[in-house]
Protein backbone atom coordinates (compact mmCIF):
# COMPACT_ATOMS: atom_id res chain seq x y z
CA UNK A 1 0.00 0.00 0.00
CA UNK A 2 2.80 2.41 0.85
CA UNK A 3 4.39 1.72 -2.54
CA UNK A 4 1.23 2.89 -4.30
CA UNK A 5 1.15 6.09 -2.27
CA UNK A 6 4.82 6.80 -2.95
CA UNK A 7 4.35 6.18 -6.68
CA UNK A 8 1.38 8.56 -6.81
CA UNK A 9 3.29 11.26 -4.94
CA UNK A 10 6.28 10.77 -7.25
CA UNK A 11 4.20 11.16 -10.43
CA UNK A 12 2.41 14.15 -8.91
CA UNK A 13 5.71 15.90 -8.10
CA UNK A 14 7.53 14.84 -11.27
CA UNK A 15 6.74 18.01 -13.29
CA UNK A 16 7.99 20.17 -10.40
CA UNK A 17 11.17 18.11 -10.11
CA UNK A 18 11.79 18.40 -13.84
CA UNK A 19 11.22 22.16 -13.62
CA UNK A 20 13.69 22.52 -10.75
CA UNK A 21 16.31 20.43 -12.56
CA UNK A 22 15.77 22.44 -15.75
CA UNK A 23 16.23 25.75 -13.92
CA UNK A 24 19.29 24.41 -12.08
CA UNK A 25 21.04 23.46 -15.32
CA UNK A 26 19.66 26.29 -17.45
CA UNK A 27 20.89 29.07 -15.16
CA UNK A 28 24.61 29.23 -14.64
CA UNK A 29 24.12 30.30 -11.03
CA UNK A 30 21.94 28.23 -8.72
CA UNK A 31 20.08 30.66 -6.48
CA UNK A 32 18.61 28.00 -4.25
CA UNK A 33 15.36 26.15 -3.97
CA UNK A 34 13.38 28.98 -2.37
CA UNK A 35 13.87 31.60 -5.08
CA UNK A 36 13.41 28.97 -7.78
CA UNK A 37 10.05 27.85 -6.38
CA UNK A 38 8.91 31.43 -5.79
CA UNK A 39 9.29 32.09 -9.53
CA UNK A 40 7.81 28.74 -10.56
CA UNK A 41 4.43 28.46 -12.32
CA UNK A 42 3.00 26.37 -9.49
CA UNK A 43 -0.58 26.22 -10.80
CA UNK A 44 0.59 24.82 -14.15
CA UNK A 45 2.91 22.38 -12.39
CA UNK A 46 0.04 21.32 -10.12
CA UNK A 47 -2.26 20.70 -13.09
CA UNK A 48 0.46 18.84 -15.01
CA UNK A 49 1.24 16.69 -11.96
CA UNK A 50 -2.42 15.89 -11.36
CA UNK A 51 -2.90 14.96 -15.03
CA UNK A 52 0.21 12.78 -14.97
CA UNK A 53 -0.87 11.06 -11.76
CA UNK A 54 -4.39 10.38 -13.05
CA UNK A 55 -2.97 9.16 -16.36
CA UNK A 56 -0.65 6.70 -14.66
CA UNK A 57 -3.47 5.48 -12.44
CA UNK A 58 -5.60 4.81 -15.51
CA UNK A 59 -2.82 3.16 -17.51
CA UNK A 60 -1.47 0.96 -14.75
CA UNK A 61 -4.74 0.06 -13.07
CA UNK A 62 -5.62 -3.58 -13.19
CA UNK A 63 -8.81 -4.53 -14.90
CA UNK A 64 -10.22 -7.87 -13.96
CA UNK A 65 -13.51 -8.94 -15.35
CA UNK A 66 -14.29 -11.50 -12.72
CA UNK A 67 -17.69 -11.73 -11.19
CA UNK A 68 -18.01 -11.63 -7.41
CA UNK A 69 -19.56 -15.09 -7.69
CA UNK A 70 -16.45 -16.59 -9.34
CA UNK A 71 -14.46 -19.17 -7.40
CA UNK A 72 -10.77 -18.33 -6.86
CA UNK A 73 -8.36 -21.23 -7.32
CA UNK A 74 -4.94 -20.42 -5.81
CA UNK A 75 -1.66 -21.36 -7.48
CA UNK A 76 -0.73 -25.00 -6.99
CA UNK A 77 2.02 -27.47 -7.76
CA UNK A 78 0.71 -30.25 -9.99
CA UNK A 79 3.04 -32.91 -11.41
CA UNK A 80 6.07 -30.74 -10.73
CA UNK A 81 4.64 -27.76 -12.64
CA UNK A 82 3.37 -24.58 -11.09
CA UNK A 83 -0.18 -23.91 -12.16
CA UNK A 84 -1.02 -20.20 -11.95
CA UNK A 85 -3.91 -18.90 -9.92
CA UNK A 86 -7.16 -18.45 -11.77
CA UNK A 87 -10.85 -18.06 -11.20
CA UNK A 88 -13.62 -20.32 -12.34
CA UNK A 89 -16.86 -18.79 -13.49
CA UNK A 90 -19.82 -20.59 -12.01
CA UNK A 91 -23.24 -19.38 -13.01
CA UNK A 92 -25.24 -18.06 -10.14
CA UNK A 93 -27.67 -20.60 -8.82
CA UNK A 94 -31.20 -19.47 -9.38
CA UNK A 95 -33.45 -19.70 -6.41
CA UNK A 96 -36.55 -21.82 -6.88
CA UNK A 97 -39.65 -19.81 -7.46
CA UNK A 98 -42.11 -20.18 -4.63
CA UNK A 99 -45.63 -19.09 -5.09
CA UNK A 100 -47.65 -17.75 -2.25
CA UNK A 101 -51.06 -19.33 -1.81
Amino acid sequence: MIRIVIENIFFFLLPTLIYIIWIAFYDNQWRGLGPTLSRAPLIRLFVAGAALMIGTLLVFSSHTYNSPDDVYVPASDENGKLEPAHSIHEPAATEPQTTKP
